[in-house]
């Protein structure tokens, strides 16, 4: 396995992210070292709270969350998933799965030898850091979720996987503006399936993926005349076009297209389809969840058009969630943590405060 590994100095300056880098060398399948990075923030007798991020993003997210925690005297452990932000990054898309991914954090969460975990997670970080729960479970205390989910889906219907399988292989790539679209209408019309397909075709078809530049256009769009230069900027193939200093963040840990492997190959891993190879994992999960008890606490944004919606199924199989104060975060949109970070530590900081 090739393993690129992006240089210190892409990460200096970076607005409001003055933490101190720990590094974790854990071994591949083949032998080969791979190194995990993470924060470690806070009194470090403090109660262990574990943020875990998501695609296309790294620990970078979480710097207005951290301070909330450190304050109110957690301890706060924040790693970058492999392939993203200041970890090792596999030089081919083919490196990345969704269980390499369980296992290389699994690998890392044992050679450090956290316990007593609070959990939280959103996006990738749910579905990886969920997995990590059922995985070693005696080192769990709480779990906090918000904007993610466990997928299984092993009845969509035969028509809606064919027409993904088939849209996925043989249509043209889309362009920015037409994923947005469809992930925008997730929640309306045609099977969720369909729509989500959009995303994993643009992200792994797409070489030079403009992640500080949608990052940026997300969180912090300007005025409509100055979207629309960069709109064009873009479609001309200016990555990150007149970038702001997000999207100089979030492009940070990819020097050159070799670098974006990882965001590129994810979406595509979400088991949405009945086919997908990760099923029975799911299943097995799902299975330990309906026995769990410890506090779980779903905290989900009123306004995310990919998973409003996603905490019910929780709320009814998980026995941890009964008698707890689940919280909807006012106009978090996606990235809660970007949005509304007074928000997601308050919801952190009661539940270990109240269990």
């Amino acid at each position: 396995m090739q393993i690129l590994r992006t240089p210190d100095e892409r990460f200096v300056g970076l607005a409001d992210y003055p933490f101190a880098p720990c590094y974790t060398t854990i071994k591949t399948h083949d032998g080969a070292d791979l190194r995990i990075h993470h924060l470690n923030e806070g009194p470090q007798d403090g109660p262990i709270v574990l943020l875990m991020h998501g695609q296309p993003v790294w620990s970078y997210l979480y710097r207005h969350v951290i301070p909330h925690l450190t304050n109110a005297g957690m301890r706060v452990i924040a790693p970058d998933l492999v392939g993203y932000g200041k970890s090792d990054k596999p030089a081919a898309r083919e490196d990345y799965s969704y269980q390499r991914q369980v296992e290389w954090m699994g690998d890392w969460l044992e050679a450090n030898d956290f316990s007593d975990i609070t959990f939280f997670g959103q996006d990738w970080g749910g579905l990886v850091g969920l997995r990590l729960v059922v995985n070693h479970p005696e080192r769990f205390a709480r779990v906090v979720i918000s904007n993610t989910g466990l997928p299984y889906n092993p009845d969509v219907p035969t028509e809606v996987v064919q027409l993904v399988e088939d849209f996925r292989a043989n249509a043209a790539t889309p362009n920015l503006i037409e994923m947005q679209r469809a992930i925008g209408g997730m929640r309306s019309g045609a099977h969720p399936a369909t729509k989500f397909a959009y995303w994993q075709k643009w992200c792994w078809e797409t070489e030079d993926l403009p992640v500080g530049f949608m990052m940026s256009m997300t969180l912090n769009p300007p005025a409509r005349p100055v979207q629309l230069v960069k709109f064009l900027l873009n479609r001309m193939g200016v990555t990150s076009p007149l970038p702001t200093s997000i999207a100089k963040a979030y492009e940070a840990p990819f020097p050159n297209p070799s670098f974006k492997m990882g965001p590129r190959a994810m979406p595509s891993q979400v088991p949405t389809l009945p086919t997908s190879p990760w099923l029975e994992h799911q299943r097995q999960a799902w299975e330990f969840f309906k026995t769990f008890e410890k506090p779980f606490l779903c905290a989900f944004a009123d306004n995310d058009p990919v998973t409003q919606g996603g905490d019910k199924e929780f709320l009814a199989k998980v026995p941890g969630t009964q008698g707890l104060p689940h919280t909807t975060i006012k106009g978090g949109g996606h990235f809660v943590q970007e949005n509304a970070p007074d928000q997601v530590a308050q919801v952190i900081i009661d539940l270990i405060r109240s269990t």
